[in-house]
């Protein structure tokens, strides 16, 4: 299942990274055994902050994924399930079905 891995990483512990010049070197290690579809890296609420697309073929596979980001960083880490364009289209019936049947519900309330 692809995922949307959050990770959060405290100013503190990735400021000695960016002294020590492994912040980029790290990153890199982690997501070369993660291979993700894509990878971005934004500031949010003032924290060094990562949004991972990855494949997630199994539960199991958590904390091979979290395990280096928590290490490495002390990072915060959160997983959410999420669709691309084609997963969206496979979709498509689904959310007629429930329209149809909850759409009736609200309007007969």
């Amino acid at each position: 299942m692809r995922c949307l891995l959050k990770v959060s990483m405290p100013t503190e512990v990735t400021n000695q990274h960016v002294i020590d010049g492994s912040l980029g070197e790290t990153i890199e290690s982690i997501l070369s055994e993660i291979k993700p579809e894509a990878a971005y890296f934004a500031e949010e609420h003032g924290i060094r902050t990562g949004y991972i697309f990855c494949d997630l073929k199994e539960e199991s596979d958590i904390p091979a994924i979290a395990e280096p980001w928590f290490l490495a960083f002390h990072a915060q880490v959160e997983f959410r399930p999420a669709m691309n364009v084609a997963d969206l289209k496979k979709a498509a019936p689904s959310f007629e079905k429930v329209a149809k049947k909850y759409s009736r519900m609200k309007k007969a309330a």
